[in-house]
């Protein structure tokens, strides 16, 4: 069943209107979902014809496709479509041996390609496929850390194809150090996952420089007509020196030594928290600029990690927990 990106998205549509039970969905309101998917996938307006929509029912219905009870009820003269079997999904279908083969192909090929970004994803994007295609009736024997329930994501594909289609976009956003709402014209560049959150970086129109904003803050985005500002950052040596997403270019990096207890040295040297990290004995030797997420890394280790410098930070830390010593 071979199908293109535009097809599994309106397929993917389509299987939700059918599947609900509280709407009637004629034709029309098939077209328009689609529509407004599609759009807001794509940042730009695209539009399905009825021809289209007429023949992805089809195949849906069809062996070839999902083999979808898709059921054309009588209303007066129109007809609306819903599932016989509203329990009844294609996103619930086992994969075909075909598609199975293409995948497996696919990854095998992917994974001979080294140093790509976006390889260690897919190999466990693999690992998460062959669990689903062996154990659809079984009990599940692996997990992978994700928040489901995290705020902002509906952004994460449209701002994608903003940044494709190099669209500045004048962005509503809250911070948590704010009550009131702030607009931002942004020359969108870059999108970076972060500790379980996403992170948008653009040019600030205003403002004339490189700003983060979080996409869980975000409360709404437009199209803003004015001309592109274009990157001319290397976001690979943007990310280089620090870690997490804060990086002041005004700042210089620093050495960065701390002790480590006994117990968690094994733990670091396997789980690196830098690329820039060096152990010698107990001592752990970091060079990077300081920040907020080098901050709250630390403290996250609590007793197990003691700053001998910057001066700097320790007086950051000292600060931070005499903070936390208050409030409790």
């Amino acid at each position: 069943m071979a199908v293109n990106k535009n097809a599994l998205i309106r397929y993917k549509t389509l299987d939700k209107c059918f599947s609900n039970p509280y709407r009637k969905y004629y034709i029309n309101d098939l077209i328009e979902a689609c529509n407004a998917v599609l759009t807001a996938h794509y940042a730009v307006e695209t539009t399905v014809s009825r021809r289209q929509l007429f023949m992805d029912i089809d195949f849906m219905r069809s062996d070839a496709g999902y083999q979808a009870p898709i059921d054309s009820l009588k209303d007066g003269r129109k007809v609306y479509y819903r599932y016989e079997d509203l329990n009844f999904s294609i996103l619930n279908k086992p994969l075909t041996q075909d598609e199975q083969l293409a995948l497996e192909n696919t990854f095998e090929l992917l994974s001979r390609i080294k140093g790509i970004p976006g390889v260690n994803a897919l190999e466990n994007l693999e690992t998460k496929l062959i669990d689903v295609q062996n154990n659809s009736s079984k009990m599940n024997i692996i997990s992978f850390e994700e928040n489901e329930f995290l705020v902002g994501l509906e952004y994460l594909t449209p701002l994608y194809n903003y940044i494709k289609n190099s669209q500045v976009l004048r962005i509503t956003y809250q911070s948590y150090k704010s009550e009131q709402e702030q607009e931002f014209i942004i020359s969108p560049y870059y999108l970076k996952q972060y500790n379980n959150r996403w992170f948008l970086f653009g040019w600030n129109h205003y403002a004339n420089y490189i700003q983060n904003l979080a996409l869980d803050r975000i409360i709404e985005i437009k199209i803003y007509d004015e001309i592109y500002k274009k990157s001319e950052l290397d976001f690979d040596e943007y990310f280089e020196d620090i870690i997490g997403v804060s990086n002041d270019l005004s700042k210089e990096v620093e050495k960065v030594k701390i002790v480590l207890s006994d117990n968690i040295v094994p733990y670091i040297k396997s789980k690196p928290i830098h690329g820039s990290q060096k152990i010698i004995d107990n001592n752990l030797y970091l060079q990077v600029k300081l920040n907020y997420e080098l901050e709250s890394l630390i403290l996250s280790y609590g007793e197990n990690m003691r700053i001998l410098e910057p001066i700097e930070l320790i007086d950051k830390l000292k600060e931070r927990v005499q903070k936390m010593k208050e409030f409790y």
